[in-house]
Parts: C-alpha cells; structure tokens; sequence
C-alpha cells in the first residue's frame, strides 16, 4: 500500500480530518475499533416474545438482505448503567417457541366427547363397547388425518427452506462485512504506519542535527578552555615585566607609562579570563539542555520504532498467519494514555524544543567565537601598547644616558684642565718663593748700612713694595689654588654622580631591552579563532 507523504504538523492534522470525514456510514461500519471505548447494548428484562407462523414456500416473498428489524425498546446503553461488575454479565430468560404452530384441529369430533367420557362412570356393561369405540376412527378423520400431515409436512419444509437460505445470506453478509471491516482495518493500519514513518523520520532527521550541533558546541567549548589555558601565558610575561622593573634603581624607578600599561594588561587578561569562564560555565549548561533534549528524541524514536514494530506486525496478519489466538475481553481494556492530535502534537513539541536548543546552541557558538575574538583583539592590542610604551620608554632612557655620557666626558676632560690648573698654580707659587727670599734678603742687606747711609731711598720703597706685591701674588695664588681644588672636588662629586646615574641608566635598559622585551617578541597565544 503506498502511503502519502507528510510534510508538516499542520498537514497532517488536516490529512486526518480528511480521513474522518470519509468514514463509510453504511450499516454494516457501526463497528468499535479497537483501542476506543466500548459502548454494547444488553437486555435487561426478559424478552417478549411473539409467535409468528412461518408462511408456505408459495406464499413465501424474498426480503431484501438489507432489511432489519426495529431495536427492541428494552435495551439501554452501557454507559447509562452504573459501574458494577454485575453489569457485563447480565441474563436474559428466554421462552423459546416452535415456528410451527400448535393449533392444530382434532382429527375426530367425536374425540372430544370420548375424552370426556373419562370422567362419567358407567356400568361395567358399557366397558367393552367404549374401549372398541376409542380403537375406530372414521374415513373422514383418516383423511383429515393425512390432509393435515400434509400441510405440516409443507410448512416444515418452507420453513427449513427458509432458515437455509436465511443462513446462506447471514453467511454471506457477514463475511463480506468482516472481510471489509478487515480491510478497512489494515488500510487504516497502513496510514497509521505511515504516520509513524514519517514522525520517525523526522525525529532521526532531528536527532542528527542535535548531535552535530552538540559536537559542534563542544568543540567551540574545547577551544574556549584551550584559549582560557593560553591566557595564562601574556598574563605571566606582564606580571614578569613588573616583577623585573621593579628591580629598577634610584630615580629610574618611576611610575612610568610602560608600568600603567603593563598594569593594564593584567587587569585586561583577568578581565578576559573571567568572560570566558562565564561563557564555558553556560557552554556546559546549554551541552545539558541538548543533551536533555537529545534523549527525549532518542526515547520518543525509540518508543516510534516499537510502534510500528507492532503496527508492521499487525499489518502483516492475515487469517492464514501463525500464532493467532482468541485474547478474550481484550476489546474492553482501554490502555490508551493518548489521541492522534495530542500524539503528534507530543513529537511536534519534542522537535520544537531541540530545534529551540539548536538555535541557543548556535547562538552560544556565535557568543564564544566573538569572545574569543574580542578577548584575543583586546590583549593583542594592549600587548602592541606596552611593546610601544617599553620601546619609548627605551628611547628616552637611551638619550638620557647619552646625555649623561657627554656630560660625564665634559667633567671629566674638566677635570683634567682643573688638575693642570692647580699644577700652574702651584708652580707659580713656588716660582714666587726665589723673588720673595732675594727681595726680603737684598732689604735684609740693606738695614746693615751704616748711619746716614740708611736712607729711605726709592731701592728701599720698591723692595718694600716688591715683597708686599709678591706676598699679595702669593696669597691670590693660594687663595685661587684652593677656589682650583674645591673645583676640582666638585667635578670629582659630579663626576661620581654621573657615573652612577648612567649605571642606573644602563641597568634600566637591560631591564626594559634585554628581560623585558626579550620576553614579548612574539604574543604566546593566537591572535585570531578560526570560525566554527
């Protein structure tokens, strides 16, 4: 039998609206099928009955097989009964009677005044002649005798005729009508099964793409969690960076750009970290929701596969078939826990709902996907950030320190002319000692002259002069030697300062250029997800 294909819910709602209204309404389609509720009709008095006399063969017409008498007014529904055990075994006292009627005539009138000569006591005389009397019959009552065994005779035979071919006809009828109910019962079988087929389908159909999406979001989740591992490696380079640059000296360790911005990016990483477990904790509640719904469309197939099982089975029975047995009283259980509409509208529902959890699982997919791009764009750009910060910040570290270096050069090429200096100076303070000791030793000479001759004469005011002159050169020159010497220590002090601040210059770049950068020259996770 080949069964139209449904389409939809709502077309195959229609289709069994349409198979309703096609229901033969013939007299012999008043047949319950199975799996409805019983409603029987059964006498609840006696039956009254009526005596008929069957007519002769001659007299006899043919009735038409779809001619059937009035329903007795006695009977009443089942349902209008109270719910009593009692009520399905109720019993009927029957009369039966002989179709042929027992009012025949007496063959002899004279029987009737014989018969009643029984209770007349006579002399024993008369005994003799009433027992001669009750062995003779008359012609007449011979013939009327036979005449009405004739008659008997005929009206047992027309009414044998008639139940004989009264059962031919039963037989027929009710083969016929079993044999279309039959029919009528396997066809409705076959839409039943096809029902059943096409729900079935669709809940394999169903099915499948649950567990492909449910692969799918556990694959989405998979690399999730493999990205939230991989975030631990930027998140450790960015606290390394602090850890190193806080090894920082002197006036080198500031707050500088490079730290906020390595700052930054932790917070960014943690802040990242905490979306995606956000999004793998709902991840596994939608995998619970599908597989939920997942199991509802397995166990519905399941219990649709054993339906048409049974339905293929019932389907394939014919009066031939093994295994066919009376199950008596089986047509009054009603296990039934459901109708066609809310039979498929069940299977509806159960494909609705896993096509709903679909489309959150899809819609999961897509949000894991954007936080992972987001997530990974938003780290990639504060890693560039702090690269370009340290690199900065490298350069202007650089620039101090070269600065430094040509200052420290000045001071020290300083240094060396201030240490010529006071050489000079020196020397010409110990070139100024020979002039002192003559001038002092020619006035020493001079005050030994005798009487007038110690005059104070220009010789003696231009050596007076003289040695106050060279002892003014002299205290200028020491005084300029130790202003020289002061200078001098001052260079060495600034001279020891810049050395140590291009000591502290120099670690602060080994700090940003060699542990630092070193560490960030490539991002230690991908950039980008590939979509799903």
């Amino acid at each position: 039998m080949q069964l139209a294909k449904i389409h939809s819910y709502d077309e195959w709602l229609q289709k069994l609206d349409s198979r309703r209204d096609n229901i033969d309404l013939d007299p012999f389609s008043n047949m319950e099928y199975m799996g409805h509720t019983q409603t029987a009709t059964y006498m609840t008095g006696p039956r009254q009955l009526t005596q008929a006399t069957l007519p002769s063969i001659m007299q006899s017409s043919y009735k038409p097989f779809d001619t059937y008498p009035a329903p007795s007014p006695l009977r009443r529904s089942l349902t209008t009964l109270p719910w009593r055990p009692s009520t399905y075994y109720q019993t009927a006292q029957t009369n039966p009677t002989t179709a042929i009627s027992k009012s025949m005539n007496e063959p002899l009138s004279t029987r009737n005044q014989l018969s009643q000569l029984d209770n007349i006591k006579v002399p024993p005389v008369f005994a003799a002649s009433r027992n001669a009397l009750y062995t003779r019959y008359t012609p007449n009552d011979w013939s009327s005798s036979n005449q009405t065994n004739y008659m008997s005779s005929d009206r047992v035979r027309s009414g044998a005729e008639r139940v004989r071919l009264d059962t031919i006809r039963l037989c027929r009828e009710t083969d016929d009508k079993t044999r279309r109910t039959q029919t009528d019962v396997g066809k409705k079988l076959g839409e039943r099964i096809g029902d059943i087929s096409f729900w079935k389908t669709e809940l394999n159909h169903e099915t499948d793409n649950m567990i492909a999406e449910t692969n799918a979001l556990n694959e989405a989740k998979r690399v999730l969690e493999k990205a939230l591992a991989e975030t631990e490696n930027p998140l450790h380079v960015a606290q390394e960076c602090l850890y190193h640059r806080e090894k920082r000296q002197a006036i080198d360790l500031v707050h500088d750009n490079p730290e906020k911005e390595l700052i930054r990016e932790v917070d960014i990483i943690k802040r990242c970290q905490n979306k995606m477990r956000d999004i793998v904790d709902k991840s596994n509640v939608q995998i619970g929701l599908n597989r939920a719904a997942q199991h509802e469309l397995e166990k519905d197939s399941g219990d649709k596969f054993a339906a048409q099982s049974l339905d293929e089975t019932c389907h394939g029975m014919r009066n031939a078939s093994r295994g066919l047995a009376f199950h008596n009283g089986v047509h009054r259980i009603d296990n039934t826990v459901s109708v066609p509409e809310s039979w498929a509208k069940f299977t509806n529902d159960n494909i609705q709902r896993s096509q709903s959890e679909r489309a959150a699982s899809k819609h999961m997919r897509n949000e894991i996907e954007s936080v992972l791009n987001a997530c990974a764009n938003e780290m990639w750009q504060e890693w560039n950030a702090v690269n370009v910060a340290l690199t900065g910040r490298m350069q202007d570290t650089t620039d101090a320190r070269n600065k430094l270096q040509t200052h420290l050069s000045k001071v020290l090429q300083e240094i060396f002319d201030m240490e010529k200096n006071i050489e000079l100076l020196k020397k010409s303070i110990q070139d100024k000692v020979s002039p002192m000791q003559v001038a002092q030793t020619r006035l020493d000479t001079r005050i030994r002259r005798p009487n007038v001759e110690l005059c104070r004469d220009p010789v003696q005011h231009r050596l007076v002069s003289e040695v106050s002159e060279i002892s003014e050169t002299v205290d200028y020159l020491q005084a300029q030697l130790r202003q020289s010497e002061n200078t001098l220590q001052e260079l060495l002090r600034t001279k020891s300062t810049l050395e140590q601040d291009l000591s502290v210059k120099n670690n602060s770049l080994f700090i940003d250029r060699e542990k630092c950068l070193g560490m960030r020259k490539t991002f230690p996770m991908a950039p980008r997800v590939v979509s799903f």
